[in-house]
């Protein structure tokens, strides 16, 4: 697999797949977990984003987001989605391309110290009503078109069942704490937390994958690895984490104005979702293979006593 290890060996890299790229103004971004990014322009001007897989198991997906993008993309002048998406035109295990996107990320890390740094208001309406109306958006895209190009369908007992094999998995590999076990197992056996009926979702709406304009209002959408039809709960759960309780009101009022239906329990869905981080946490460090994972999972897993 490719590394992005200098500017040079990246230039390279894309001209192998037909991008004859300016050393000028390249910019390399190390902050993410799955992709290195960097942004770039051709001799016509055209600026470029390249994503390197870090891990052979994120190039084993890039496939399957290409076939999400394409069926995500404009047919005929027909969009599903009012926001830009990506639009691969390299699609390989070794490297992506796209032309960039419109809109400025609402979140970054800070270079030094990888702390996250928010680039726009939370409490906009701009990006209130802009949110949830991209949900109600995407919660209207049909299952059976998406399960007719080929995308990831679960019915609402697999994506219960996915969470109690991903319980055993944990456990089984890590230490848990016992709080975080019952708390967990709680959660599995309670109805009221579980879908009645499946929706197409993104999975990671949160600002860094976001491109805003100046008023916060959402003009692109980027990393659609985890999208799928699933649980609806998803595409509010991490808004819920960094909103006030008033600016979710706003999002669901948003998203229910826009034609969203209507999900019992939502609010507490969400924060269970949220109190589940720590266990999606440590399911990805499995599948990363890597150390650090392994060792900020364990960490997370079971805490030292205040």
């Amino acid at each position: 697999m490719q590394t992005m290890g200098t500017e040079t060996s990246l230039l390279e890299l894309a001209a192998r797949h037909g991008l004859e790229l300016r050393p000028e103004g390249l910019r390399v971004d190390e902050a993410g977990l799955d992709y290195r990014v960097a942004f770039a322009t051709d001799a016509a001007g055209t600026r470029w984003v390249l994503r390197v897989p870090r891990r052979a198991d994120v190039s084993a997906k890039v496939a399957d987001e290409k076939r999400i993008l394409d069926f995500l993309a404009p047919v005929d002048g027909e969009r599903r989605l009012s926001v830009e998406i990506p639009r691969w035109e390299v699609a390989t295990p070794e490297l992506v391309a796209y032309r960039l996107l419109r809109g400025a990320p609402g979140l970054t890390l800070e270079a030094e110290s990888g702390e996250p740094v928010l680039h726009f208001d939370p409490s906009s309406p701009a990006y209130l009503e802009s949110f949830g109306r991209l949900v109600a958006e995407l919660h209207a895209i049909s299952p059976e078109d998406a399960a007719a190009a080929g995308l990831v369908v679960e019915t609402p007992g697999q994506i219960r069942d996915e969470w109690r094999r991903h319980l055993a998995e944990v456990r089984a590999e890590f230490r848990v704490a016992p709080t975080f076990v019952d708390a967990w197992t709680a959660w599995l056996d309670d109805d009221a937390f579980w879908p009645e009926r499946p929706a197409f979702g993104h999975g990671e709406l949160y600002p860094a994958h976001l491109l805003l304009d100046d008023d916060g209002r959402i003009l692109s959408v980027l990393d659609w690895t985890t999208a799928k039809v699933g649980d609806p709960a998803l595409d509010f759960a991490l808004h819920a984490m960094m909103a006030t309780e008033d600016q979710f009101d706003a999002v669901v009022g948003a998203y229910r104005a826009a034609g969203g239906a209507d999900h019992p329990h939502l609010a507490d869905r969400c924060a269970a979702l949220a109190a589940a981080g720590p266990l999606n946490y440590a399911v990805f460090a499995l599948v990363s293979g890597a150390e650090e994972h392994r060792a900020t999972a364990q960490a997370l897993l079971d805490p030292p006593a205040a």
